[in-house]
């Protein structure tokens, strides 16, 4: 008789993408999706992660007195990037001037329903997923990404 290893889902799916390829874009969907956990409301608010290249950050920066003082907070960045996410996946970072990607202000239109995704949140879903040429792997990837939003969602309210 055989020994089967048990190991755990996402230990599987994580091998499963990285044989196809996809680490990279896991890892900066990981890192954009944890970004504002990592370094704070405040920094988040003027700074957003606009790329991932192996395991350099680049971070588009709204002004450059915004700028000047994330150059000096880079290595403390890193640190709390990687401890957020528990892995060294970031060792450098480059900083760049220009418009950030951040949510609209409050309207006093009602908030969609927990479950489900609003016209951005499935327009970035869609970016993560568009360079996925297989089919079906493309779509569990867009569900796995998908439910994680609406997770963080609901445990938002």
């Amino acid at each position: 008789m055989r020994s089967r290893k048990v190991e755990k889902l996402g230990a599987t799916i994580e091998k499963l993408l990285s044989r196809r390829g996809f680490a990279s874009k896991l890892k900066e969907y990981r890192l954009f999706g944890q970004w504002e956990r990592a370094v704070g409301a405040v920094i988040a608010r003027h700074a957003q992660p606009s790329a991932v290249r192996g395991k350099k950050l680049t971070v588009t920066v709204d002004s450059s007195a915004w700028m000047q003082q994330l150059s000096l907070l880079r290595p403390e960045i890193i640190n709390k990037v990687n401890a957020c996410l528990r892995e060294e996946a970031v060792e450098s970072i480059t900083l760049r001037i220009g418009a950030l990607d951040l949510p609209a202000a409050p309207s006093h239109e009602p908030m969609p329903p927990a479950g489900t995704l609003d016209a951005g949140e499935r327009r970035r879903v869609e970016e993560y997923v568009a360079a996925i040429a297989d089919p079906e792997v493309r779509e569990s990837f867009r569900r796995m990404i998908e439910k994680d939003l609406l997770s963080k969602k609901q445990q938002k309210r």
